[in-house]
């Protein structure tokens, strides 16, 4: 199915500048670097770009601010981040708008987006009330040990275009209650969105009274993240993006004994049990595998089922996949919006056309919509694969709307086909026996961050922390004690007796 006809690029340039007005940014002019929308494939704005000197200054800015913001209190800062929250409340709708204009989320998916950052401000706001320590029990007499919490220094954010806005708040009102400052690098692909987000953080900042460079943005090309990468000056480099990226960021900063936090790729796989319930299941895997035409890390990119089962439930996806419907992000019933560029589109093609030599068979989709009235712009039907356990390339990431079909017989050898992909971010596992359910959330099933029961791979709650395994990286983000990793913490030993004891029943006397 395809939806409404498309807005012009003159609507959505138009649509764009009264968001940002709302949000009070003006466009600000430039010729180094453009805002495109991938609605209709064209340009909307040109911009500036920030130079190497620019990156110099952010960072001695927010290393200067930061020597304030540590000491200032915890829940001071939390009164920042609670302020940000209520602008984003505010100005959820043109938020929303600039995120399906510039990375192509259709409505709902955009909102949610939004309300992302306004859950992670709130969390971040309780936070700042438990960056718990603890006590230790020490082996000497009058002696009391501790762990203490202080914050880490700037961080660096570099965040990729699916979630635009989102992870740099999971990233920011984390780092800015745990007194660190934070510079911003986004995707070259979404600047008017990151414009809105720093300016709405600034006014924040103003209206709390926190020293201004806490917070700076910086919009530029892969110079200005690998100048983040390199500064020792910045003590944390957050990085979101491709496997690739992540293996030159990781050794860079590691180099400089600095700190990074990766969430690279994902391979995400479900697996449909015999006990399955198919109501459930079958809309949990096409929003998983469809959502955000196929562009988020979470996406469900391997569907692993039972051989019983396998013939109705790809007759069951089929249909569904024929129902969905494609093309404007701005039409409330359409489903599925445009990959980010044509040059995404060409990569899912080479894809396919690897997939049917090594003998995959394509079940449902694939073809091109709405080539005549946006020739610049990659809408696609999201395709459904038949392969078998052979087909190498389902053991890689491509980053598009193709769901693989795999069959099992036993759950040891559906979680063995689950772990054998070199990405572990998110899984899931579709069954109403308890006992499959605990085997693949115990050590021995899924080998990813996260693993689900009866829910897809993607729609994770800032709640708990997000991250993976393996080629993900390793890092998390968001919720639980994800905290930690923008803090150092310091092992304190405290003699409050009038002796001096020493560890280990060491015997130490000098005259």
């Amino acid at each position: 199915m395809t939806s409404s006809a498309l807005p012009s690029t003159d609507d959505l340039r138009a649509r764009a500048r009264a968001a940002l007005k709302n949000i009070g940014v003006d466009v600000p002019e430039g010729n180094d670097l453009h805002a495109r929308t991938p609605l209709t494939g064209e340009h909307l704005f040109g911009l500036t770009a920030a130079t190497g000197a620019d990156t110099d200054e952010a960072v001695t800015a927010a290393r200067t601010a930061f020597l304030t913001w540590r000491t200032t209190p915890a829940p001071r800062r939390g009164e920042l981040v609670r302020r940000l929250g209520e602008l984003l409340r505010a100005h959820k709708s043109d938020l929303a708008d600039l995120v399906t204009i510039e990375a192509g989320k259709i409505r709902s998916e955009a909102l949610g987006e939004i309300q992302e950052m306004i859950d992670i401000c709130d969390f971040a706001v309780g936070l700042s009330r438990q960056l718990y320590g603890r006590t230790i029990a020490s082996e000497r007499p009058g002696h009391r040990l501790a762990e203490t919490w202080h914050p880490l220094g700037v961080v660096g954010v570099i965040s990729a275009f699916n979630f635009p806005a989102a992870v740099w708040s999971w990233n920011t009102a984390i780092a800015l209650v745990c007194g660190d400052t934070v510079i911003w690098k986004p995707s070259e692909l979404t600047p008017l969105t990151s414009l809105a987000c720093d300016h709405l953080l600034a006014r924040a900042t103003d209206e709390a009274d926190a020293p201004r460079d806490v917070h700076r943005l910086l919009l530029g090309d892969r110079a200005v993240g690998e100048r983040l990468v390199d500064d020792p000056r910045v003590a944390l480099v957050s990085a979101t993006g491709s496997t690739r990226m992540g293996r030159e960021v990781g050794p860079r900063v590691a180099a400089r004994f600095g700190r990074s936090l990766l969430e690279l790729g994902g391979n995400n796989a479900a697996i449909v049990a015999p006990s399955a319930d198919l109501d459930l299941a079958v809309p949990a895997i096409v929003f998983a595998a469809a959502g955000t035409a196929g562009q988020r890390c979470t996406t469900l990119r391997r569907l692993i089922v039972h051989r019983d089962i396998a013939d109705t439930v790809v007759e069951r996806l089929t249909a569904a996949y024929a129902r969905l419907p494609i093309g404007d992000p701005f039409d409330d019933t359409t489903l599925v919006g445009p990959l980010i560029s044509t040059g995404a589109l060409d990569a899912m093609q080479h894809t396919l056309s690897r997939v049917q030599a090594q003998g995959g068979r394509v079940l449902a989709g694939g073809g091109r919509r709405l080539a005549e009235a946006a020739p610049a712009a990659a809408y696609t039907e999201p395709v459904l694969v038949r392969v078998g356990e052979q087909t190498d390339v389902v053991r890689e990431e491509t980053f598009a709307p193709i769901l693989y079909v795999l069959t099992y017989d036993t759950l040891e050898e559906a979680i063995a086909l689950h772990n054998d992909v070199p990405q572990g971010l998110s899984s899931s596992i579709f069954t109403r026996d308890q006992q499959e359910a605990e085997i693949f959330l115990s050590a021995a099933g899924s080998d990813c961050g996260i693993a689900n029961v009866n829910i897809g791979t993607s729609g994770a709650e800032i709640g708990g922390a997000f991250g993976g395994e393996k080629d993900t990286g390793g890092g998390r983000e968001s919720g639980s004690d994800a905290w930690k990793a923008y803090m150092r913490s310091a092992t304190n030993t405290i003699n409050y007796s009038s002796a001096l004891t020493l560890a280990q029943g060491v015997s130490f006397t000098a005259q």
